[in-house]
């Protein structure tokens, strides 16, 4: 029944909902927040600017022979002579070069003449086939026509396709290369085919899952999704979803040597792996919803989908996996049978040496991870971060080269020049007042030259200058520079008597300018969010307060080292132009939020061995009996994030190597010497304020510590079960979650029956996000809570699903309220963009 559940649920899904590609949305992700002043100065150029709905694609024609002026010359004339027949593509709107402007040769032809520009307005959406196809004909056409010149499109338009292509190659090669190493490690770990199979068949139906109703709430306007989202699902559910097979799976093995029914084994895997793999997922949901506190698009719109994609891996993984295991029967082992299988499982003797070692010399032992640690943290003197689209392809592409050719024929700023904006009450056309401001702007430091000819919209009472930089447009120095031409204009505008002047800056560095912007202020704010998630977390899973402030500091030392190694590798060693402006971001949160997993996984073990033993032996017990299971998972891991390091994208190969690196720090340092070595330093305060109580005498002998491995998260089936006696307060907790229950369903019940019942035709945009808003944080306390219950009580997993699942209900209902409401024409739309003609 369950395997039917899920394969009808992927089966109905797949049929309704549209594909992932057709709602993928790269173009937000790449802007900075709509509030700010470049994102203002992009809306007022598209609303007063004639032809501003287009997108421009620019070919460069070169010639370097002996008569080049002329050769490039005759080459624009047949270039454009082609593209205004009526043969040509229907997306180019228009021509303007020398032969249709002459008037703008200045700006069309280099200074030695060798080299000149054609603009092609292109109409239509750059994410469209279509769109792609044309500039692909434009790039044949003026092939084909320039003869023995040199020539490129480059542009926004020769950009957006060479981004969907270098995209489109690469996801191909990701699937199949994390397939294929995720099946290679796992017949090495289990050496039976069919139990290799079962994590792929179970990450296979997550992610169809997940991508189906990823897309429907993509299609709905709820989230967005973009190809680098998709990439990082794609490995991220990989490496989750087998971690988590591996962990259960592991479980049942052992199991079995002491409960023969099989469905009796696998319950008890459940059940004792349930805390562990929870924790692990809670953490990394919670810290994917961290991100919507973010302004920034790239980061705000990244966390939703990978949550629902965990979320499900980890429903799945509960269910769908024991079932196939169930089904497969003995089977599953073939060839070498469980009885084999099990001692695989037991571990190997390394752990017991790493243990003993920790064990002999933690002073040193710690002193030399934490100093290795500083040492790889030293690579961050070369830190610098990249904004430059084109120079994070991996590959070689036409719109690179023709970027270039322009920086080297006509200087580095003309490839992505600003426009300057003033705006007054005052026609201002016929006023001496813009020429002043054009010389004061020309004044500006880093400023190589403006516009001959500003452009006037709203009546005259807009002035649009073009200004270049004498610097690469992408690089920090002209991000720098953006704040002191907007000073620039502002005082320039004031002394040519210009009453109330707004100044604002568009183009490609001022959006850069405030990405950057938004990601510092972004970065830092989601990195303390996520660091008290965490925190939050270890403390409800270990009941303990000095618990959760060393792991967190091992996990921030974790990540400066993986980033001063990443930065001297990629920078440093390969050359790249600077950490992609996002990575740093990414690293922080899923290195902490994945490498804070195998710190629980010890950790937990730990408690649980404090209940038969002193601390010092149950921190060494713990590492034995963790160390085969959870390094195989952290190498798996670690395998499916380097697999990132296939793609041709700047951004995912940085990731994917510091993710597979940070991981293995965690894996093969952090938990098996640091974290061992700080417990056995603290001894008895390790889990202060708990204090470990009088270790109790099993019943039967202890077993081999090697016989347990890591995913163990309860004592083994040989030791006895201690009875399960309420804390003090257990009471009054459950009576305060069970009448808040009550109150918030009600509450909920009540409000939606009016509001579906009774709508109410004047509820405006805001009520609407308001109601939204508080269901969300009711959802939110009331999960927690039960998640708190949960753990207080020790309840099992069933009866927290369930509640878990409940919970989730109303806010489901919610958001299907609010795109019925939009659908029906009850509520507008979101608007695109507000009003670009109002003043600010």
């Amino acid at each position: 029944m369950v395997v039917a559940f899920w394969v009808l649920i992927a089966g109905l899904l797949a049929g309704v909902a549209p594909t992932l590609e057709s709602v993928e949305d790269n173009a937000s992700a790449n802007l900075p927040p709509a509030a700010s002043d470049s994102m203002k100065a992009r809306d007022l150029v598209r609303a007063q600017v004639p032809d501003q709905d287009t997108t421009p694609a620019i070919i460069v024609v070169r010639d370097e022979g002996a008569d080049a002026a002329a050769s490039t010359q005759q080459a624009v004339i047949r270039i454009t002579s082609a593209l205004s027949e009526s043969t040509r593509p229907d997306q180019v709107a228009s021509v303007i070069s020398t032969v249709t402007a002459p008037d703008a040769a200045a700006e069309l032809v280099s200074r030695d003449r060798s080299a000149q520009l054609v603009i092609v307005p292109m109409t239509g959406s750059p994410s469209d086939e279509s769109f792609q196809n044309a500039v692909d004909e434009v790039r044949s056409l003026a092939s084909d026509r320039a003869g023995p010149t040199e020539v490129a499109v480059t542009g926004p338009a020769g950009i957006a396709t060479d981004t969907v292509k270098v995209f489109s190659g690469g996801d191909k090669v990701l699937l199949l290369a994390t397939i294929l190493l995720v099946l290679v490690i796992l017949l090495a770990i289990y050496r039976s085919p069919l139990m290799a199979l079962v994590p792929l068949v179970a990450v296979g139906v997550a992610m169809r899952v997940a991508e189906t109703v990823g897309a429907l709430l993509a299609d709905a306007g709820l989230i967005t999704v973009s190809s680098q989202t998709a990439s990082i699902m794609t490995v991220l559910l990989f490496g989750v979803g087998t971690d988590y097979a591996l962990i259960i799976t592991a479980r049942y093995r052992e199991a079995l040597l002491d409960e023969p029914d099989r469905a009796r084994a696998i319950r008890t895997a459940v059940r004792r792996t349930a805390e562990s793999v929870l924790a692990s997922a809670s953490t990394i949901v919670l810290a994917m919803f961290a991100l919507l506190v973010a302004a920034s698009p790239a980061l705000r719109g990244f966390g939703p989908y990978l949550a629902l994609g965990v979320a499900v891996m980890a429903l799945v993984a509960f269910t769908l996996i024991p079932a196939l295991v169930l089904l497969l029967g003995k089977g599953v082992f073939w060839p070498g049978g469980v009885d084999k299988a099990a001692k695989r499982g037991r571990g190997a003797g390394v752990w017991h040496r790493v243990a003993a070692l920790v064990a002999k010399a933690p002073v040193r032992v710690a002193s030399a991870v934490v100093a290795l640690l500083v040492v790889l943290s030293a690579g961050l003197l070369g830190y610098q971060e990249s904004f430059n689209t084109l120079s994070g392809f991996r590959t070689a592409t036409e719109s690179e080269r023709g970027q270039h050719l322009i920086q080297e024929e006509f200087g580095p700023g003309e490839i992505a020049p600003s426009t300057v904006i003033v705006r007054s009450r005052d026609d201002l056309r016929s006023s001496p007042a813009p020429a002043d401001i054009a010389a004061g702007i020309a004044g500006a430091g880093h400023v190589s030259r403006v516009g001959e000819h500003p452009r006037y919209g709203g009546n005259g009472t807009t002035v649009f200058y073009d200004v270049v930089l004498d610097l690469d447009p992408y690089s920090s120095e002209a991000l720098d520079a953006i704040a002191p031409l907007q000073e620039a204009a502002r005082a320039a505008a004031d002394a040519a008597g210009v009453r109330d002047a707004t100044v604002l800056i568009g183009g490609e560095t001022a959006q850069n300018a405030d990405i950057r912007s938004a990601l510092d202020r972004d970065t830092t704010l989601i990195a303390l969010l996520v660091l008290a998630i965490v925190a939050a977390v270890l403390v409800l899973l270990l009941r303990s307060i000095l618990a959760p402030l060393y792991l967190v500091a091992t996990l921030i030392l974790s990540f400066l080292a993986t980033l001063g190694a990443t930065t001297f590798f990629t920078v440093t060693v390969l050359g790249d132009e600077g950490i992609g402006n996002r990575v740093t971001a990414y690293i922080f949160i899923f290195l902490v939020a994945l490498g804070v997993d195998y710190n629980i996984f010890i950790m937990s073990r730990f408690t649980q061995e404090l209940r038969t033993q002193p601390p010092a032996k149950a921190i060494t017990a713990a590492l034995t009996r963790t160390g085969g299971v959870v390094s195989s998972a952290g190498l798996i891991l670690a395998a499916t994030f380097a697999v990132l390091m296939t793609q041709p994208i700047r951004e995912l190969f940085q990731f994917g190597f510091a993710m597979a690196f940070g991981i293995l720090l965690d894996t093969f340092l952090i938990r098996p010497l640091l974290v061992p070595a700080i417990v056995r330093l603290l001894g008895d305060r390790a889990l202060w304020p708990t204090r470990p109580g009088t270790p109790r005498t099993p019943a039967t002998p202890a077993a081999d510590p090697s016989a347990t491995d890591a995913s163990a998260t309860e004592p083994s089936a040989t030791e006895p079960s201690a009875p399960r006696v309420p804390e003090a307060g257990s009471g009054y907790l459950l009576r305060a979650f069970t009448w808040i229950a009550v109150i918030e369903a009600c509450t909920w019940a009540g409000l939606l029956v009016g509001m579906y019942v009774k709508y109410v035709p004047e509820t405006t945009e805001l009520g609407v996000r308001i109601f939204g808003t508080l269901h969300g944080a009711a959802f939110v306390v009331y999960v927690l809570l039960t998640v708190l219950v949960a753990i207080r009580l020790k309840w099992r997993l069933g009866r927290t699903t369930i509640l878990a699942l409940l919970a989730a209900v109303p806010p489901f209902m919610t958001i299907a309220f609010e795109v019925w409401a939009r659908r029906t024409g009850r509520l507008p739309e979101r608007a695109v963009a507000a009003d670009p003609t109002a003043a600010p």
